[in-house]
């Protein structure tokens, strides 16, 4: 902002030190002005636009150049008279076709032409977060071929990412580096189509709240799982594909009744009780099971419970 002032008071000065002297000089200040404030405008406006959006517009006029020396060139030709005014007019209609006609093409944004160039259409665009890096499973999914398509990698998720594993804190250090480590594996799987896109929202802070804003403008779905980001994107209408979720699905289904051998591993939060976990991570709470730690035990399921952070399993112990 300082800089843009200092921009506006130092063509002011100018433009008074040559219209000294002259007849109504004080035009030469006020028109100065006001072509100093529409510069500053335009400029603070052209930040709104992200830098694909810039480079369709540049593209764009280029064509509309092109296209309107043509047009002025054919029509000399056939021997018609070109007056500045219909020159202008047919240079205006040009551009106007040609920063149309690169929009329409979605010349020169990058995931796009990529996802055209592999003949994959733009729905199966799928939007790698933070989380879902760190955690590392979408690797394995990804080679079961369970997922197709493009994968995007924003940059701001890359430098926060860059940012997690800059951390003084070691285990937040740690996570970063397995999270580069699963971009390095995915980036050098050949059958896996791995895209960096540097669109960004400068006016939006939020991680979160750029992705979603990214999966609204690509047309794309969000890979999380970040159960916050999978509610604030449903409700304004992304589709999110929660790993924990789809995790949670695969496990195997359990019925009162059933019965199974765990380790009890540690005592429960109310007396008496034992935790032990499946396989696949799924807790199960033993009742009176505190005097069986450490010990392999059969129990009987008595209930199944399914919360949001995942399924818990409720028995008892069951006489072998």
């Amino acid at each position: 902002m300082i800089i843009r002032i200092l921009f506006i008071i130092i063509a002011l000065v100018i433009s008074l030190f040559f219209a000294l002297g002259r007849e109504q000089f004080f035009i030469y200040p006020v028109a100065v002005f006001f072509i100093s404030v529409i510069i500053v405008a335009f400029e603070v406006y052209i930040k709104r636009f992200q830098k694909e959006s810039v480079s369709k517009i540049f593209k764009g006029f280029i064509i509309g150049i092109i296209l309107g020396a043509a047009f002025s060139a054919i029509a000399r030709s056939f021997g018609l008279q070109m007056t500045p005014f219909s020159r202008a007019i047919i240079y205006v209609c040009t551009l106007y076709i040609g920063i149309a006609l690169i929009s329409q093409l979605d010349v020169g944004f990058g995931i796009m032409q990529s996802s055209v160039s592999k003949g994959t259409p733009s729905e199966s665009l799928k939007i790698l977060d933070t989380s879902v890096i760190i955690d590392g499973r979408i690797a394995d999914i990804i080679d079961t071929k369970f997922i197709e398509g493009i994968l995007v990698v924003p940059k701001f998720v890359l430098d926060e990412l860059q940012q997690i594993a800059d951390s003084s804190d070691s285990v937040k250090r740690s996570r970063g580096r397995r999270g580069l480590d699963v971009l390095n594996r995915m980036k050098k799987d050949k059958e896996t189509l791995l895209r960096i896109t540097d669109q960004d929202f400068p006016q939006i802070i939020d991680v979160d709240s750029k992705l979603v804003k990214l999966g609204k403008t690509l047309g794309a779905k969000i890979i999380t799982n970040d159960f916050n980001l999978y509610k604030v994107a449903q409700i304004q209408g992304v589709t999110v594909l929660n790993i924990n979720l789809l995790a949670n699905a695969l496990k195997p289904v359990v019925l009162p009744g059933e019965k199974m051998k765990i380790v009890v591993i540690k005592e429960g939060k109310d007396p008496g009780q034992g935790i032990g976990y499946l396989d696949d991570g799924t807790m199960v709470v033993v009742d009176s099971g505190k005097k069986y730690v450490g010990d392999e035990i059969f129990v009987s399921v008595t209930s199944v419970l399914q919360t949001p952070a995942g399924r818990m399993i409720f028995a008892k112990y069951e006489h072998s």
